[in-house]
Formats: C-alpha cells, structure tokens, sequence
C-alpha cells in the first residue's frame, strides 16, 4: 500500500497556519494591503498542502479496509473498483510529493521562460517554436496561464526569441529544471533532400521577483529604446511605438516586452524582468564562488545541454541530468512534461543529500 512518509512536518506546518492566522487577526493587518495578501496568499497554500495530506491519509485508510476485505472474501466488482481507486490515488500521491519537493525560496513564484534558438537559421527557429508549443500546452494542461511579454519572428518560420509569463502557483519550481540547452534530431521538413539535422535552443528560467526582494538596479544603468510591437505572426501590430527593450549597461543583460497595450505597462513588465535576471545572475555568481570554496566545480555554463530529441533513426527523449526517458516524443511535445520535471526535482534532492 502507499505510504504516507517522507519530509513533511505536519506539526510545523499547523504552527505556522496558526501564527499566519493570529498575524491577520490583528490590527493593522491591512495597512499594508500587498504584504497582507501575501500572508493570505502564503496561508491558503500552507491550508492547501494540510487539507491535501488528510484526503490522502483517509484515502489510504480506505483503501487498507478494501484490501483486508478482499483477503477475506473475494469480490471481482470490489476488486476492480479497488484497483482503479488504488491508480488514482497513486497519481494523487505524485502530484503530493512533488509539491514538497518545491522548498525552494522562489519555488511558488510565477516563472519567467526564454527561449532562444541557436546557430542554423529556419531549422533552429522552427525548433524554438516547437519548445513554445510545448511549454503552452504543458502550461494549459497544469493549470497555468501564459502570456506571450516579447516575440520576434523567424525569418521563414518558427521564431527567433520568445520571453512568456507563466502565472501560477509553484510555476518557477515546476519549470526551474528547463533551464539550459535542448538538442532535437530529426529529418528536416525543410530539407528537399529529407537529411537528418541536429538543432539546439536554450532555454532560460526565472522567478518572478516579488517588491520585497531588493536588487541593485537603478536607471541611471538602464538604457530604453521603444519600438512598434507585433505578435506572433504579425498580429496585433501597434501604430505606436508601445514596446519597450530595456539594456542594462553595466552588464549588457537585455529584456524586452511588447504584450501590452501602453509603453508605461510595457516598461514595467521590462523593468521586473530585468531585476529577475540581474537577479539571477547575481545568485550564480555567488553559488559559484561558494562552491569554490568547497573545491566543487559547478556546471551551469550557459551551453549545458539538459535534453536531446530524437525523432530519426528512432524516437526518444532523454534528459542527460536525471536519465529519464520515454520513447512517446510525441506525448512530450504535446506538453506531458511532468515525468522529466518530477525525476529532475527527485535528482536534485538526492545532489543535495547524496547520504
């Protein structure tokens, strides 16, 4: 029967409900509206993980009394009940461990997802509007909202960069594993001699930062140019120049958005983009030098190929970190991302405890 073990501190779970729920009990709770809904926030998803152990357990419970009760006297109608309930509440239980396995301090964030295609001009492009689809569908199918901040077309198709906005609770845990370069092999549908070609894209992952994470980033180092803005496939072009690209100079990391309707919307979007990868890259820099410390090389060099795509001479993908493959490619282009997800964030948890 499954168990309902693992790293999960019920007691200090319900302390901290309980302290959440006296703080917006008090007084003056609301004087500041966005740190209140925070709390707010911050409780409901702490009630959400509560309530989902309790259904849990009691569906455990319930299922041992099937069990037992079949040991005793076989029955062919409770026993396929029985199992069927048993492969739900499998399901039930991955989606609940991969939850705690999201401890990390950005982990319930919104993500920030780019997608950059690499050398190999229409073939790469259309390679990096293909990881768009994927990302959309898989966003779609977990309950997640996608908003297209900045697109720029390919020249004959596909795309040349893409920067979504994937709202939803855990999505930067969730989707922090895609970081890095994906490979695709297959026989080019713009060859007309039908060759094999490998492609690459990069693809880069980013919490959205909240007000209350400070980054040192002023607009004295910023550089603005506007632009006209136009979606994918040239609809919803602007008269005026309404989008916005943001440089910031002393580090020449660049953000744009063109999603909304008014360059001052435009510019903010930019602006919290731009603190999220200075952002970043300020937490690299640091993992880097303490891993020096250590004497430990890390591999986070902007290159590190995380998964390949083969669909000629047969069809697999593979991550390279975790191992995990499935023979169903088409499944993961059609957004069933969350194997690969789970097995990352199950390795993960193993580098950091290999005991």
């Amino acid at each position: 029967m499954p168990s309902l073990g693992g790293r999960f501190d019920l007691d200090a779970l319900n302390e901290n409900i309980s302290v959440n729920e006296a703080q917006m009990a008090a007084p003056g709770f609301w004087d500041d509206a966005e740190s209140a809904q925070a709390v707010i926030d911050a409780t409901n998803v702490m009630k959400s993980k509560h309530d989902a152990f309790y259904r849990l357990s009691d569906a455990v419970d319930d299922l041992q009394a099937a069990y037992e009760l079949l040991q005793e006297e076989p029955d062919a109608e409770l026993q396929a009940e029985t199992e069927q309930q048993l492969s739900q509440l499998q399901e039930a239980m991955q989606k609940y461990e991969l939850n705690l396995l999201l401890d990390g301090p950005y982990d319930d964030s919104n993500a920030i997802l780019e997608i950059h295609p690499g050398a190999g001009g229409t073939e790469a492009q259309d390679w990096g509007s293909m990881l768009l689809r994927m990302y959309q569908r898989w966003a779609d199918q977990n309950g997640y909202s996608v908003e297209v901040a900045d697109y720029l077309a390919g020249d004959e198709a596909g795309l040349k960069s893409v920067t979504l906005l994937i709202k939803g609770t855990n999505a930067y845990g969730m989707l922090r594993g895609e970081k890095g370069v994906h490979r695709l092999v297959r026989i080019s549908p713009f060859d007309s001699a039908s060759r094999r070609h490998t492609s690459f894209a990069s693809v880069d992952v980013m919490p959205e930062l909240n007000k209350d994470i400070y980054v040192d980033l002023r607009w004295d180092d910023i550089k603005m140019e506007v632009f006209r803005s136009s979606g994918a496939g040239g609809q919803h072009i602007n008269k005026t120049s309404s989008a916005v690209r943001l440089i910031h100079i002393p580090t020449g990391l660049v953000t744009s958005s063109q999603a909304e309707r008014s360059q001052f919307q435009n510019k903010e979007t930019a602006y919290n983009m731009l603190k999220a990868k200075l952002y970043q890259k300020e937490q690299e820099e640091q993992e880097r030098r303490e891993a020096e410390i250590r004497g430990v090389q890390l591999d986070t060099a902007f290159g590190s190929q995380i998964r390949s795509y083969v669909f000629h001479p047969y069809t697999m993908v593979k991550d390279h970190r975790t191992d995990y493959e499935t023979g169903n490619g088409q499944a993961v282009m059609d957004g069933d991302l969350n194997p690969f997800i789970y097995a990352y964030l199950q390795w993960q948890l193993a580098q950091k405890n290999p005991d």
